[in-house]
This record gives C-alpha cells, sequence and structure tokens, in this order.
C-alpha cells in the first residue's frame, strides 16, 4: 500500500532527530544511575528522589547547548546555585505562606536572570524545579543532606553522560555566521572597487554576490537564530558580536549603493578595495584561533580619502587623477559616490573593532569627544561586572520584556504553591511544575498548549492506573519498567507535541513513586488534578497579565523608537552643523534599540495570526538602527560645527533634518494610532522626494576657503537612508 505524500510528511516531521534520542538517552542514563544507586544500594530514598529530578531538571526542563565540554560545564556551574536552592525550598517548607513568598522571590529572581543571556534563560525552568521540589511536605531539615547529596550525584552523573554517551560535535555558532557574512560583503565590495576603477566584471556576477550578501545578512537576524546562539549576553563579547552584525548590516547597503552610482573614481576604487580587505580580515578573525584584524590600513585610506576629496575647491570633486566623466559632467553623482565610499569603510571598520573587542584585543582610548560619550564602544573599556549591573539594572523597568515576564512568573508560581498548600494537595508539586512549564507569554499560546497538554495527561492517567491496577506492589517490575519507559517519554515527547510529553511524564513519575511508597491507582487522579490545576493557574496568569503576549507592547516600544531616533537625528545634525549640543538623545536611542529588539524577539516567538501582524516590525527596528549605527560614524569622522561651512549650509541641512525627524514622528504616531500598511504617508514621500532632488540637483558651492562642503552631502546622504527604511515599514512585514 502506497503512502500519501501528506502522510509521509508527516512522518518525516514526526520521527525524532538523533540528536533527541542521544539527549534522551543521556538524561535516561545519569537519571536510572543514581535513581538505582541511592534507592536499592544505599536505601536512600530522598537522595534517590533528588539525583533522579536533578538530572530531570537539568536535561529535560533545561535546555544547555554547545558542545559536549559546554554542556558539562554549565551543569557543573548550575551546582553552588542548585544547592542554595535547595536549601531555601528546604527551609521554608516549613509553612505554606513562607513557601509561597519564597516561590515568589526565587521565581522572579530566575526569570529575571533571563536578562543575563541565553543561557540563564534556558537555565531558568529547570532551577525553579530544584526549589519546588524541596519546598512541599514533609518538612524535614534533617534530610538536608541527603538531598544535596542526591542532587550533586544527579548533575555530576549528568555532566559525565554529556561527556561520555554520545558526545556530540559543537554547533555552529554566531561567530560563523558572521563570518560568512563578512566574506560575502568583502566579495561584493571587491566588485564595487572593480567598477569604480573602471574594470568590467563577468556578466550576473554583480547580480549574485548581491544576493549571497544579502542571505548572509539575513541570517544574522535573530528571528532566524536558535535561541541559545544569539550572543544577547550582558558581558562584552557577546555586545560585540551583536555590534558586529549590526555593523554588517549597516555595510551592506552602503556597498549596494556603490554599485548604483560606480563611475570610474580611482580613489573610492581604493577605499572600497581596502574596506573588502579589511572585512576578510575581520573574517579570519571571528574564529576564537583566527589572526586578530588592525584597522591601520583602512584607518589611514579613510583619513587620506577624506581629507583629499574635501580639500579640492572646485566643484568637479575628484582626485587628482581623475578624468572628466561623460556621464556625469555636472559632478553630480561622484560626491554620493564618495560618501558610500566613506560610510561603507566606517561600518568595516566598526566591524573590525568589534571583532577587536570580541577577541579580548587592546583598542585605542575612546576618541568620542566628552561631550557625547559614552561612544559605541563604551562596554569594551569597563569590567564585567559593571557591564552586568547596567544590564540588571536597565531591565528594572515595566517596559522591560524580562521584567514583565519575571512578573508573571513568579505570581503565577505563588499562587499555585499557595493553592496546592491550601488545599493540601496530594504531590502539589505538579501543580507548580504544570503551570512551569504550560505557561506561556499570551493567553492564546497558553490556550493553545493546554488542550493537548490536559489530553495527553487524562490518557496517561488512565494508562498508569490501569498498569497500578494490574501490576499491584511489585517493585521489581516498576524497577525494570522505568528506563525504557523514561527513554520513550523523553524522545516521543520533543518529536510529537506536549500531548504525548504530558501523558508519558505521567507514566515516568507513577513509575518513580510506586518504587518510594507503595501506591493506588488514585496516584493517576492526583496527577490529572494537579496538572489541571496548575494549566487553570498559568492560563489565569496570561489572561490577567498582558494577555496579548507581545504585540501590543511591541507596538507601543517600536512608537517610542522612532520617536527616540528622531531626536537622535535632530540632534546629531544640530551637533554636526554647530548649532546645538549632545543632550543624550543617541545614547536614549541605543537603549531604546536594545529594549525594542528584545521585544521583537518575544513577539517572534509567539503564535500570532500573519494577517493580523501590521506593519513591517523588522523594517520598524532596522530604522531605528540605522539612525543609531549611522550617526555613530558621522560623530566620529565630522568634527563638530564643520558639517556646514556656512549659516545658509547648516539652515538647511537642519531643515532636512526636521523633515526626517517629523517623517519618524509620524509614523510612530501611525502606529500608536493602528492605522493599517499601505502605501507611504505623503510627509515621508515628499522630505524623501526635497533630499533626492537636492542630492542629485547642482553641486554645494565652495564655502568662503574654497572647499566644498562633501560632508554636507554625507549627512544629507544619512538622511534619504533613513527615508528609505521609513518607506519600508509601510510594506506589509
Amino acid at each position: 500500500m502506497r503512502r500519501s505524500p501528506e502522510r509521509a510528511e508527516r512522518l518525516r516531521r514526526a520521527r525524532p532527530a538523533p540528536a533527541v534520542v542521544h539527549r534522551a538517552v543521556r538524561v535516561t542514563a545519569a537519571a536510572c544511575a543514581g535513581f538505582y544507586t541511592f534507592r536499592y544500594g544505599l536505601d536512600r530514598p530522598a537522595s534517590a528522589t533528588y539525583a533522579l529530578f536533578a538530572a530531570v531538571a537539568l536535561g529535560v526542563l533545561a535546555r544547555v547547548e554547545g558542545s559536549a565540554r559546554t554542556r558539562a560545564r554549565t551543569i557543573l556551574w548550575t551546582l553552588p546555585a542548585a544547592w542554595a536552592l535547595v536549601c531555601l525550598g528546604t527551609v521554608l517548607a516549613v509553612h505554606s505562606w513562607a513557601a509561597a513568598l519564597g516561590m515568589v522571590g526565587v521565581g522572579f529572581a530566575v526569570s529575571y536572570g533571563s536578562v543575563g543571556g541565553p543561557r540563564m534563560v534556558g537555565l531558568a525552568n529547570g532551577l525553579q524545579l530544584l526549589y519546588i521540589l524541596p519546598c512541599f511536605p514533609p518538612y524535614s531539615p534533617d534530610t538536608l543532606p541527603q538531598r544535596l547529596l542526591g542532587v550533586t550525584a544527579g548533575l555530576l552523573l549528568l555532566a559525565a553522560a554529556e561527556l561520555l554517551l554520545w558526545p556530540e560535535p559543537a554547533p555552529p555558532d554566531y561567530r560563523g555566521r558572521l563570518s560568512r557574512a563578512a566574506l560575502a560583503l568583502a566579495e561584493l565590495a571587491d566588485l564595487a572597487a572593480d567598477a569604480c576603477a573602471g574594470r568590467a566584471t563577468a556578466p550576473g556576477a554583480v547580480t549574485s554576490a548581491a544576493d549571497r550578501a544579502r542571505a548572509r545578512l539575513d541570517e544574522l537576524r535573530f528571528s532566524r537564530v536558535p535561541v541559545m546562539e544569539r550572543p544577547a549576553g550582558a558581558g562584552a563579547v557577546d555586545r560585540a558580536l551583536t555590534h558586529c552584525a549590526a555593523a554588517l548590516r549597516y555595510t551592506g547597503p552602503q556597498v549596494l549603493r556603490i554599485l548604483r552610482l560606480a563611475r570610474p573614481y580611482p580613489g573610492a576604487a581604493r577605499l572600497t578595495a581596502v574596506t573588502a580587505q579589511a572585512l576578510r580580515a575581520a573574517a579570519a578573525g571571528l574564529p576564537r584561533a583566527g589572526p586578530v584584524p588592525d584597522t591601520g590600513v583602512l584607518d589611514r585610506e579613510l583619513a587620506d580619502f577624506d581629507t583629499a576629496r574635501a580639500a579640492l575647491p572646485g566643484p568637479d570633486r575628484t582626485d587628482p587623477t581623475d578624468r572628466t566623466d561623460p556621464t556625469d559632467p555636472a559632478g553630480r553623482v561622484r560626491p554620493a559616490l564618495g560618501t558610500a565610499a566613506l560610510d561603507s569603510a566606517e561600518g568595516a571598520r566598526f566591524v573590525v573593532r568589534a571583532v577587536r573587542v570580541g577577541r579580548h584585543a587592546a583598542l585605542p582610548p575612546d576618541e568620542t569627544p566628552a561631550d557625547q560619550r559614552p561612544g559605541p564602544f563604551w562596554y569594551a573599556y569597563d569590567p564585567a561586572p559593571l557591564l552586568w549591573w547596567r544590564r540588571f539594572r536597565a531591565n528594572l523597568t515595566p517596559r522591560s520584556v524580562a521584567f514583565r515576564n519575571a512578573l508573571r512568573t513568579a505570581g503565577a508560581l505563588g499562587a499555585a504553591r499557595l493553592l496546592a498548600g491550601g488545599l493540601d494537595l496530594s504531590h502539589g508539586f505538579w501543580v507548580l511544575l504544570a503551570t512551569l512549564t504550560l505557561m506561556r507569554t499570551s493567553a492564546a499560546d497558553t490556550r493553545t498548549t493546554l488542550r493537548p497538554a490536559l489530553v495527553g495527561t487524562a490518557l496517561g492517567a488512565a494508562a498508569t492506573a490501569a498498569v497500578l491496577l494490574a501490576v499491584g506492589e511489585h517493585p521489581l517490575v516498576y524497577a525494570l519498567a522505568l528506563p525504557p519507559v523514561m527513554l520513550i517519554a523523553f524522545t516521543a515527547g520533543p518529536a510529537l507535541g506536549p500531548a504525548w510529553g504530558q501523558g508519558l511524564f505521567t507514566l515516568v513519575v507513577a513509575l518513580v513513586f510506586t518504587q518510594l511508597a507503595p501506591a493506588s491507582w488514585r496516584l493517576a487522579e492526583a496527577r490529572v488534578v494537579n496538572v489541571a490545576a496548575g494549566a487553570a493557574i498559568g492560563l489565569l496568569a496570561g489572561l490577567c497579565a498582558w494577555p496579548r503576549g507581545g504585540a501590543q507592547d511591541l507596538r507601543r516600544r517600536t512608537a517610542g523608537l522612532l520617536e527616540d531616533s528622531a531626536d537622535a537625528v535632530r540632534e546629531t545634525v544640530a551637533v554636526l552643523t554647530g548649532t546645538g549640543h549632545p543632550g543624550g538623545a543617541l545614547r536614549r536611542a541605543r537603549n531604546s534599540t536594545l529594549l525594542t529588539e528584545a521585544m521583537y524577539a518575544q513577539y517572534r516567538c509567539e503564535r500570532h495570526d500573519p494577517a493580523g501582524d501590521g506593519p513591517n516590525w523588522q523594517a520598524a527596528v532596522l530604522a531605528g538602527q540605522h539612525a543609531v549605527r549611522g550617526a555613530e560614524p558621522l560623530l566620529a569622522r565630522i568634527p563638530p560645527g564643520t558639517a556646514a561651512p556656512h549659516r545658509g549650509g547648516a539652515r538647511a541641512l537642519l531643515g532636512h533634518a526636521d523633515q526626517v525627524a517629523a517623517a519618524f514622528r509620524r509614523q510612530a504616531a501611525a502606529l500608536r494610532a493602528r492605522e493599517p500598511a499601505g502605501a507611504a504617508h505623503p510627509a515621508v514621500a515628499r522630505a524623501r522626494a526635497a533630499l533626492v532632488a537636492e542630492l542629485d540637483g547642482p553641486p554645494p558651492a565652495p564655502g568662503t576657503d574654497g572647499r566644498v562642503p562633501l560632508h554636507a552631502v554625507d549627512v544629507a546622504v544619512w538622511l534619504a537612508g533613513l527615508l528609505d527604511d521609513l518607506q519600508q515599514i509601510h510594506e506589509p512585514g
């Protein structure tokens, strides 16, 4: 009988991946080895229980990624935290209210620790269980040494299993993605240099190289990266890798602009070729064993090119080796071409410096003027404890995703502990475990997970009751059945979904507790009641605390980012033209970008109706990023007050900046008003048309010193690019 294609596809998707099977084998081996050793070899039931659940907590509930050595090291690092949580839970189990208060504190602290990066996110559920288990009766502080012994043995066995049983190679990390993107951009920059040098390229070479570069840059988006691979930690290395990705994504459009504007221009050709070399050096230096790149050659070429083009008095804007370009007799294209070459080189320099920070290499002293600090690489000059403190302090606000999720988790777990204690539920820790594993960031997600989980639990309970009635009090049967059932449960759960996971885990816990004390079929009944109670609490928490998940918050946060970006644009142009002073707008926009990126990452993890997505959220986040990343190199390259050599030019730039800032604010207002995605607002189109007309029109007149105000062109090109970003927001995502 032939299988239909649809059925074959379903079977293929349901087949567990080898990594899932290997992990199930490791957890089963560690949990059963510890449980059997203490239960039957040493007759220590408390140690047996904690050895098994410690292995399950860190092996199943937690998400520990990386190579075998990395996973084992992470598990060993959690030992002090595991000891502290078991001690705290054991002491606070004296009263239900004390245990509930402790649950609120532990729930908030462990969940809020996710601001420290993906490793903390992955460990959160496992660490929560290590407090949940001892905070329930019986109150037995005298068994604390046995509990600590069991937890220690369970985690040590799990770490040993990670190293010895099917050790997996290290997965591709974010450094590899960055390296591939830098190489693709270097290839594209080589073609741009050839075009500026007048050298012909093979037909289709530019198109294929541009497609590869776009694909590699798209791989850097956090929505395309598994959570555990994202460099989202508070340390300097993770910040540098994130900065490197942002700089690469800024550099890509600048190189493409060079290709669009390409004319014979030897100076731009040299600078773009050096940019390609710098990008290759960065790609080679991203792996930990590669050579550390340097920006010396690029710094000199940047300075020489900027000085040479700004010192030329005539409207020709060519360096001494250039000849008249018959396709651009008025010199309209070359100012923008020179700006694109400078911008791409500045982006490459940021990439190289970010790589140096990620490799713990020395950086020159912060060149940012005192009134404009902190500079873009401020984190490279601060000690790690200070960086972590700033990250935790910055997220202590209701605007933070981590803070709000920590409040929701703490409230739900505290309520679950009070309910379990007040109703004196048998095996009440199942209530908290269900709340912890089934609660989602939105009520819709919780409801979607709830139905299969309850159905699976009910079916698992029915199977458990049948087994208990059929086998009776024969611990040897349960002991023999535990390893294969545990292996199947930990394999089928990730592959087949929450229904299978909850159902088989119900059978697993029944097999465990029947070996610790005589049990009847009512154990299955208690399991169903407790899971239903925990799921109900999780659902209520989702309904009472931000039931719509991240959608509404993303709208407000993105609108705030665009408003902060408007202030940063206006302030940056005022500083560059000498008509204003730094007031912290760029720093606020930088912080707003980080908060919005976190909110967008949560939004992408939720289920939502694509038809209700609204505007292109990714384009909105990129508009804010480009406002910050574009302002940083301009402030670093252009001395304050020198962007326009006369008042008329300064007024013109400020007028354009006001138009761009107004366009940012108009888009922010449209987001707040829930205006549908569609054609760009006329104000955005008019502002962009005015800037493009000026860039394409006659060259600006020389200043009183005879020099052409090319820095004004640099600023105008940046502003026009921001308007292009705003127009993309109106396109559906």
